[in-house]
Order: C-alpha cells, then structure tokens, then sequence
C-alpha cells in the first residue's frame, strides 16, 4: 500500500511532542487527535454484555483504541490484527509514549496480518482454532467506508463483506467501526441489513488548529 513512517515533532500549538503516522504522503493518524480511537473502543464495550471478554482489534496504529479497551476490566483477551510489522515493531520498542506498556500486556496479542482477508475468511483471526469467535471486533484501518487506503479493502464494506465478519461474532456481540467522516446513511442502513441496534454516533472534539472543535464517527451494531 506503501511506505509507512512514524514521526515525532515538537507541536507549538499543543506545546508538546507529537506523533504522526503517515503512508507515503498521506497522514493516517496523528497523537493530537486521539478522543474518537479512545471512545471507539469504550462506546462499543459498553453494549457488550458478559465477562471474560474476547476481544479483536483491526489496526494497531498509534494505540489509543486497544489501550482504551484494556481499560475495561471484563477484557480477557486482546487479539490487535495489524497489516504492517514496523507499526507492531513501534510498539514492542516502546516508542510511543502514550500507549507505553501496550505490547506488553499479558491480555494482547499483536497479529501480523490483514484484517480484511481474515474477515472474509471461514478460518477467521485465529489460525490455530479456525472458527474462534469474539465478543466484540473493533476496526479502524480505512479514514471511512469510501475512502478506503487500498482498494481491495471495498469488498467488506458490503452486506457480503458484512455477513462474512459477523459469522466471528457471539450472538449479542458489537462491530464498532471508526471513520473520519460524518456519519453515512447508506452505510448505517447497510449494517442494519446485517445487524440490529445499528447506531452512528458522532464524537466532537476540540481543534486547535482551526479555533474550533472537529469530528469522527463511531459506527456501532450488535449481532443478533
């Protein structure tokens, strides 16, 4: 998909260190903004009822939403499938400061691999118990479901790719999905085929650089 680099800079408006993640030219993901990852993973483990939660979490990135899911105390185990090695090398050096310790969890595991084949997959995330299903799955890769940074990515934002990642969930379990944009009807009455209790919060936040507050979406659905 391409070269993907992590930068640390000295921000003046923030008056602290940064950290940005880009691929190629194009920024992804930046420590500046980091609410909507958080609440990702906390809006979407509140509708998830039951104990000794089994958990999947598609892109690793700078780490907010797997840090934040390990927040709930009900988590037992936490599977981070990321596509690129030197995104999961970052944090097994410890070289983001704010997810500091995340690699080394004993809850985690951090998955070389690519969520989008996993999840089309009758296997699934677990090569060593084909068929292993999850309490919840938590996805932020693309900026949105049409903005996506690989085309083959497209296919899982259909009724087919839909239906094929719901198979690895419980009954009762929550997809939550992440997107830069505002919420998408036709993709919220798209899950609603698939799902019920199909929600689309948007998540403010403050935004220094345009004196203002900016937004994301939480996608949220729970498999019947």
């Amino acid at each position: 998909m391409g070269e993907i680099s992590l930068r640390r800079r000295y921000d003046p408006v923030f008056a602290t260190d940064v950290y940005e993640v880009k691929l190629d030219e194009e920024f992804l993901m930046s420590s500046r903004f980091s609410v909507a990852e958080a609440e990702l993973a906390r809006r979407a483990l509140a509708r998830t009822a039951g104990d000794r939660l089994d958990v999947i979490v598609g892109g690793l990135g700078l780490g907010y939403t797997a840090d934040a899911a390990l927040e709930d105390a009900r988590v037992d185990a936490l599977t981070v499938i990321e596509y690129s090695d030197a995104v999961i090398e970052w944090h097994r050096r410890g070289l983001l400061p704010d997810t500091a310790g995340l690699a080394d969890d004993e809850r985690v595991s951090l998955v070389q691999a690519d969520f989008f084949a996993a999840a089309r997959s009758a296997e699934g995330f677990d090569p060593e118990r084909p068929g292993r299903r999850y309490d919840a799955i938590l996805l932020d890769i693309d900026h949105s479901p049409r903005h996506v940074l690989h085309s083959p990515h497209a296919a899982f934002y259909t009724p087919e790719g839909m239906r094929a990642m719901s198979a690895h969930l419980y009954s009762g379990g929550t997809f939550a999905m992440w997107s830069d944009d505002p919420p998408e009807e036709d993709f919220t009455a798209l899950l609603a085929e698939v799902f019920t209790d199909v929600d689309a919060e948007r998540i403010w936040f403050d935004n220094p650089l345009i004196d203002g507050q900016s937004s994301n979406t939480v996608y949220l659905a729970t498999k019947e």
